[in-house]
């Protein structure tokens, strides 16, 4: 790091070959010293010192020398700006899709701009975090959401780390302790409960039910649903994109992220899709790509509503959906004037878990499961659904049992089977 001390109260001057020292026009007037250097960024830095502290301007210049060659150096521009100056920019561009981004600047300005927005980057103590996380914990109930905030404040701490702005992530600090992940178990419904639902439901959006829950798609799979994805001869639904609502608008997009995937077509599905079709044939569908002022696509999608055009989710979600899901006891029928209870665990999701408990009890593989569901990591398949394998404890039992009831030549007793 190239760097010097400039001394404003006095100036070199040459005459006649002999340098002298003069006052300057600054002389006694503010900060003496000035400590300048050339930042990582290639940018000139400084800072001042006043009257007989030039060997703190020195010790400043060694110890941020110090600082760049460790790693550890942070920007003096950072004690001007705020968690929320830094956060906004970050979110604005660390993510190319934009419900993550939306979701990402959601969680920030409800949750951490409030509490952490005004400190500057620099002045942040794992105390301050320890602070915000109690009002966390005080505001949002659930323990997964919070971890879903947390992940998101300390990811734009890590972003100003690599810039430079600060020396070290406070959130990553061993007295932080992180909000434990919630460890609810998938329960799938039963058979009874989805054909119960599916009949509850309008005769045009059935079919709906027999493609996630026999084919594992998500709800805007389903209803993004186009005629080319099916190939009835060969068996197979391809899940090309997806119906999404961003900002109020709905555009066409990739499935969750971008796992275009090829899923197993059941006969049985087939038959209700080619039925159902037949009532309603597939409907085209103009809307933008991926975001709301992107350009525009046409799709024939399986699945409309009553005015002709795509589903509109948040209304099936209130008026059909969830009228299913009361008719057949899953949530209770709503007072005279009130609305329906929420539904958190059985939303289309729901059809989901259902389609991948049938697929493990006949034995199917979690890669494959996996595969089907556009899971990006089989990990994340097998710690959701772990418990609905057939257990090892069960087939133990089966061969003990077996092994028991065989004929034997003596009678000394299971207790003494090796």
């Amino acid at each position: 790091m190239a760097g010097h001390i400039q001394d404003r109260w006095y100036k070199s001057e040459t005459t006649d070959g002999k340098t002298s020292r003069i006052k300057t026009d600054r002389y006694g007037l503010g900060l003496r010293y000035r400590a300048r250097y050339v930042g990582p960024d290639g940018s000139e830095k400084s800072k001042s010192f006043p009257d007989k502290q030039k060997r703190l301007a020195e010790q400043w210049l060694n110890e941020t020398a110090a600082d760049m060659a460790r790693g550890h150096y942070v920007d003096p521009r950072a004690d001007r700006i705020t968690f929320r100056q830094f956060a906004e920019k970050w979110v604005a561009t660390h993510t190319t899709e934009v419900n993550s981004r939306e979701a990402a600047e959601r969680r920030l300005r409800l949750h951490a701009y409030p509490y952490i927005g005004t400190r500057p980057l620099p002045s942040f103590q794992p105390g301050h975090i320890r602070t915000w996380l109690g009002e966390l914990e005080a505001n949002v109930p659930a323990a997964s959401h919070r971890r879903i905030v947390f992940g998101t404040v300390s990811a734009a701490f890590s972003a100003a780390l690599d810039d430079g702005l600060i020396g070290k992530n406070p959130c990553k600090a061993k007295s932080i302790q992180i909000p434990k992940p919630s460890h609810t178990r998938v329960t799938p419904w039963t058979a009874r409960q989805v054909f119960g639902v599916r009949d509850a439901l309008p005769e045009h959006l059935r079919a709906a039910v027999d493609v996630a829950g026999g084919c594992g798609l998500r709800q805007g799979e389903v209803f993004g649903l186009s005629e080319d994805e099916l190939d009835y001869e060969g068996g197979w639904l391809s899940v090309e994109h997806q119906l999404k609502r961003i900002r109020g608008k709905f555009v066409f997009a990739f499935p969750k992220g971008a796992k275009v995937r090829d899923v197993p077509l059941p006969a049985a599905v087939a038959d209700a899709l080619k039925a159902h079709s037949e009532e309603r044939p597939p409907v085209r569908v103009t809307l933008p790509w991926r975001t709301p002022d992107g350009p525009l696509v046409t799709k024939s999608l399986i699945f409309t509503g009553s005015t002709g055009a795509h589903v509109r989710v948040s209304h099936f979600n209130d008026f059909m959906w969830k009228p299913a899901l009361a008719a057949v006891g899953i949530i209770p029928q709503p007072e005279e004037g009130e609305r329906f209870a929420s539904a958190p665990d059985h939303g289309m999701h729901a059809l989901r878990h259902f389609y991948a408990s049938v697929l493990l009890d006949a034995g199917e593989n979690i890669r494959a499961l996996s595969q089907y569901l556009g899971h990006a990591d089989p990990g994340f398949t097998l710690r959701t659904y772990t418990h609905l394998m057939p257990s090892s404890e069960g087939r133990t039992r089966k061969a003990v049992e077996a092994l028991y009831r065989a004929p034997l030549n003596h009678d000394h007793g299971p207790e003494t089977a090796q």
